[in-house]
């Protein structure tokens, strides 16, 4: 495989996204060092007028890059993404939000590292966090990197930042693809892919640079808890982890996202889940 394969990238825009954030999103993945073939966007429901306008300007600029799947009601990111997968054209798909900033080499690392090594199906990377600028870091989310230590985190947390991944088409839909699981779309899926027989990695570097959103108070509630509860059941049930360690790992998400306040509850996200930016 040489540097220069085609491949789709694969983003899910909805009415909630500030119109400079989407620019710079679709910016980053545009003028990338090995650029896309292909950009399947999924618009997920209506959206404002400013928001609208911006993404027909893009589709008038870039004629030929864009597949533009318009959708009247908003269904959820799984729903938008089975749908958008079903118009990649390429064997390799990368994922990517509407309001982060991709590295400029990020798709040149990952077509690299799948050249070189043809037996995995998926590889992801690490995230720096950043408010205002891409330059002021505040956190980094690092990620296992080989199959094994994937597999390890796997029955415990997300082992894959979702917006970094790039995959084999064919092994998404081996494992019927994207599926509706309100806030656990990516994890749902990475567990299927595991019991499909996938082989995965994530690269040792950072690929895209992630806006802090309230991402710890919108995890967070009773809603958020029976979703991850139902996760654990799915995990159960296919052997993956046993009864005792599924109720341990449920008390401390019911202490930490129904029972803790949401400050207590930003300040655990940020401890267990994310590293300084000294890490790096």
């Amino acid at each position: 495989m040489k540097n220069n394969v085609q491949f789709s990238v694969l983003m899910s825009v909805y009415k909630k996204e500030e119109v400079k954030y989407f620019i710079e999103a679709l910016d980053s993945v545009i003028n990338q060092t090995v650029s896309p073939s292909q950009i399947v966007l999924v618009r997920d429901g209506l959206v404002p007028q400013e928001l609208q306008t911006t993404i027909d300007k893009y589709l008038e600029k870039y004629s030929g890059l864009f597949t533009y799947v318009p959708l009247e009601e908003n269904g959820g990111l799984g729903k938008a993404l089975r749908l958008g997968l079903t118009y990649c054209k390429y064997d390799f798909v990368a994922r990517m939000d509407t309001d982060d900033i991709c590295v400029s080499d990020r798709f040149e690392q990952q077509l690299s590292f799948l050249r070189d090594n043809p037996d995995v199906d998926i590889v992801g990377g690490d995230i720096s966090e950043f408010s205002l600028s891409p330059d002021q870091v505040v956190d980094f989310r690092l990620v296992p990197k080989t199959h094994e230590e994937i597999v390890a985190c796997l029955k415990k947390r997300c082992p894959f930042n979702h917006m970094t991944v790039m995959f084999k088409k064919e092994a998404i839909e081996r494992a019927n693809s994207y599926e509706d699981f309100y806030l656990f779309e990516d994890w749902y899926l990475w567990i299927r892919m595991y019991l499909h027989n996938a082989k995965f990695a994530n690269l040792n570097k950072v690929l895209v640079n992630v806006r802090i959103g309230d991402m710890a108070n919108r995890r967070g509630g009773i809603k958020y808890y029976k979703s991850y509860a139902a996760l654990l059941k799915y995990m159960r049930k296919n052997k993956m982890i046993g009864g005792i360690a599924a109720l341990k790992m449920k008390i401390i998400r019911f202490t930490g996202y129904v029972l803790l306040p949401a400050k207590l509850r930003k300040a655990a996200y940020k401890k267990f889940l994310r590293k300084s930016k000294n890490v790096q």
